[in-house]
């Protein structure tokens, strides 16, 4: 009768404590001797058509990830979100399910007061300054010349969350005596092209939309043309409550580097400046006046 031996010779308790500790200690040391690779989501929502928002953005994200891995000396990778719709993307902010957006000023009052913690990084700069133009515009063969002959008219708004396409629109419409009771009919198309594309159509007899996307759709051939211009604050970058001021920093440094502005000019078309979270009073006051229409 044969007995089973086994191969392995029983170890002193004694020993093993000490492997054990040597084992953590090995364990608790190694993600110290490198750092981690800094891994960002931004975020942003589809104010024109969704593959020209990544088009526009993918080159400056690329950008500034290269040179916040040189500031930061460790590897920065960031990821893109995309939302459909405005609320949906002051959401991802609010809820830090992204970690940083470019916003526009209404969206920005909204995530604030959703989220008082969310961080002011930058402002984007137009032509060195903190506003650019948002527009009204009919249809190139209107008879229409001032807002006033919008009274039993129709008009096409953007979102509902839009800074031009709604609550800035509705305040120069409230001056002129024209709230939604004056006219014949209105709504909320979503995205800026799609008002302008609208109004070219005959569809509607006005909307407001970005100068920008206004411009590009003259050259597209739709036949609109500008009924009133108005000032509007550039957009905000931002940061979710969750970042930390180290990574907050880095980014600011990159988009404020003086020696940076020209080639982010280049690819962004626009530069950044400082901004202040009272840089967007008028815009507040637009959105309480917009209440009344």
């Amino acid at each position: 009768m044969f007995r089973i031996v086994s191969r392995y010779l029983p170890v002193p308790r004694c020993v093993a404590q000490l492997g054990i500790v040597a084992m953590v200690g090995w364990l608790v040391a190694l993600p110290m001797a490198a750092q981690a690779d800094v891994t960002l989501t931004f975020g942003t929502y589809a104010a024109d058509k969704p593959t020209d928002t990544v088009r526009k953005y993918r080159p400056f994200l690329t950008f500034l990830a290269d040179r916040m891995s040189v500031d930061l000396d460790e590897p920065v990778t960031i990821k893109m979100k995309i939302a459909k719709e405005y609320d949906a993307g002051i959401d991802h902010l609010a809820t830090s399910e992204v970690d940083f957006a470019r916003f526009g000023p209404a969206s920005y009052v909204h995530v604030m007061d959703r989220n008082s913690e969310i961080q002011l990084v930058a402002m984007e700069a137009k032509n060195g300054g903190k506003r650019f133009n948002g527009v009204i515009v009919v249809h190139a063969d209107s008879d229409i010349h001032s807002l006033e002959q919008l009274s039993g008219q129709s008009f096409a708004f953007g979102d509902e969350l839009s800074t031009i396409g709604r609550y800035l629109a509705q305040s120069h419409l409230l001056e002129a005596g024209i709230s939604s009771a004056e006219l014949q009919g209105f709504d909320y198309l979503g995205r800026h092209d799609l008002v302008g594309e609208a109004v070219g159509a005959g569809r509607f007899t006005a909307g407001a939309l970005k100068e920008s996307t206004y411009k590009k759709l003259v050259a597209k051939g739709v036949p609109i043309r500008v009924l009133l211009s108005f000032d509007n604050v550039t957009k905000p970058w931002l940061a979710s409550a969750e970042v930390s001021p180290r990574i907050v920093a880095a980014m600011r440094r990159v988009m404020l580097a003086s020696d940076n502005q020209e080639t982010v000019r280049q690819i962004l078309k626009n530069g950044f400046l400082e901004g202040t979270d009272d840089d967007y009073n008028f815009v507040r006051q637009a959105m309480d006046q917009s209440r009344l229409f």
